[in-house]
């Protein structure tokens, strides 16, 4: 059985507005198919003897030390962006985390300078992916995936999702359509109404639950799976 643990990496400097949109509706289930559930959302930091505050003064307390924390348990590991990716060694222990969730089969998805982390872990190397730029990736000691980069607002390819950090909600797109939590059409109808204030999306959003309509549309995605 899957999982209904989504973990959500937390260390100083996280930046709050990257991981919200998908937490939160992780978390909340409103939107998603008849008969599922919603995710408990657990953070997951170095440590659990002490908080970490986040880039906007939100002080966290950790469910569960990185270490113990087993890719088997986990149906995603979100590691947001934070300013300590650019700082130096200190958040890529959470970056080879990552390495063990893939090899597992287990996604992965990382927005911002959480990228960073994972060029430098060789990780984007033979993975279509995203940043916030690409020179920004290229600058990353290691890093040989500029043949895969793709000008896009996130990419979603074989368990790993990217993004880039003006992009929390094409982000949370993603992480939903990998976990596969939503219909197409409600999916479609989410990015419109929180991407775009599309107010005609909002009446199809609120048939989340209802039966799929016979010739239904599937929804499109300006990112996606490659």
């Amino acid at each position: 059985m899957t999982p209904r643990t989504v973990h959500l990496a937390a260390y100083d400097t996280l930046a709050d507005w990257e991981c919200g949109h998908a937490a939160g509706h992780l978390r909340s289930g409103g939107y998603f198919r008849p008969g599922q559930d919603a995710y408990d959302v657990v953070t997951v930091a170095a440590t659990t003897a002490r908080p970490v505050t986040t880039m906007g003064g939100q002080r966290i307390v950790p469910g569960l030390a990185l270490d113990a924390l087993r890719p088997e348990d986990s149906a995603l590991l979100i590691l947001p962006g934070a300013q300590l990716w650019d700082d130096g060694a200190e958040l890529m222990p959470f970056a080879a985390k990552a390495r063990e969730f893939l090899a597992a089969g287990v996604p992965v998805a990382a927005i911002c300078g959480a990228t960073a982390g994972l060029a430098r872990e060789g990780l984007l190397d033979d993975r279509p992916h995203t940043s916030g730029a690409a020179p920004y990736l290229a600058a990353q000691p290691g890093y040989r995936g500029g043949a895969h980069y793709r000008e896009a607002d996130a990419v979603r390819a074989r368990g790993l999702i990217t993004a880039g950090p003006t992009e929390p909600v094409a982000f949370a797109r993603e992480i939903f359509a990998e976990l596969d939590v939503m219909e197409p059409r409600i999916l479609d109808a989410w990015y419109r109404l929180f991407a775009r204030s599309d107010a005609a999306a909002y009446p199809v959003l609120m048939t989340a639950g209802a039966a799929e309509p016979d010739g239904g549309a599937e929804g499109g995605s300006e990112g996606g799976a490659v």
